[in-house]
């Protein structure tokens, strides 16, 4: 990577001068390359990809400007993006962070509750983005039910079908995403401002205590997509549950949508990962199936 003309597009992009000392790589993602961008005052964490992926780090930024504006949760500030020879990057705010605490986890509670009460009049967002590296639709709705089945469920099982996953998850998928408004029967979320990518992995917190999230996939939905995913993997405690509840409780009925909705991911990885998430997914639309009146 030619480091000085990212150097220029920093003092560019905030007005202070700024050369780079050193470029140290950071492991640990599976998308994209990352660095740790140091200045003799400053730092930066950079991401590269391949320049045709550009898109992908422009939605990252707009989700992440988005999300700071809604003055709730810290997020990393998106500094500059765009193309060096035959690699896109996407540069931002270097947060020294560390794994939260119980006290941290209650605070992102709290906060993502405020987070999910950023109102707005439709289903999706104004552009489309990634989950991981696959590209996610958000397409506006005005009724949740069918952006849920033709934005995401419908997009990753054409997708599986693609990659020769046909056969039963197709049929008892289409037969799900047909029953899919019995889910909905006494319910009717708002649209909320999501993070749409919320495990473990993308939040933690910063030198002060405060949580941060990062990584974002937004659109506006379903707050319960966000709770939904914090369960799939783990890592979040009971304190994180309460303190959200404490100020959105959640509906009786999230027990069983929380499965719904995690089925996209599970799809998503089978997409992304393989076979080894076939069996996950039947499954799941299986139980979604047998709670179908």
């Amino acid at each position: 990577m030619n480091w000085q003309f990212i150097s220029t597009q920093i003092t560019e992009a905030t007005g202070t001068p700024f050369n780079v000392v050193n470029a140290r790589a950071i492991t640990g993602g599976d998308i994209n390359i990352a660095y740790h961008l140091h200045g003799e005052q400053q730092a930066y964490f950079v991401k590269l990809n391949r320049a045709e992926l550009i898109t992908m780090f422009d939605a990252e930024a707009c989700g992440l400007n988005e999300l700071a504006d809604s003055n709730t949760l810290r997020v990393p500030k998106p500094i500059t993006y765009g193309i060096c020879e035959d690699q896109a990057y996407l540069v931002l705010e270097y947060i020294q962070l560390s794994r939260r605490t119980s006290p941290s986890d209650r605070l992102l509670g709290q906060q993502l509750a405020l987070l999910h009460n950023q109102p707005k009049n439709y289903f999706g967002w104004h552009q489309n983005n990634t989950i991981g590296s696959t590209p996610q639709s958000n397409r506006r709705h005005a009724n949740w039910p069918d952006f849920w089945r033709d934005e995401r469920l419908h997009h990753q099982l054409h997708l599986a079908a693609t990659q020769g996953y046909r056969g039963h998850l197709q049929t008892s998928g289409e037969q799900l995403c047909g029953h899919l408004s019995d889910f909905f029967s006494n319910y009717q979320p708002h649209p909320a401002l999501l993070h749409g990518d919320l495990w473990g992995g993308n939040a933690a917190m910063d030198s002060l205590g405060q949580p941060v999230i990062f990584d974002p996939a937004c659109y506006y939905g379903d707050r319960e997509t966000d709770i939904a995913m914090t369960e799939l993997f783990g890592g979040f405690s009971t304190d994180f549950y309460a303190a959200y509840a404490e100020i959105s409780p959640l509906d009786a009925g999230y027990k069983i949508r929380k499965k719904l909705y995690n089925l996209y991911h599970i799809l998503n990885h089978l997409n992304l990962f393989g076979s080894g998430y076939l069996r996950q997914a039947e499954n799941m639309i299986a139980e979604l199936l047998s709670e179908i009146n």
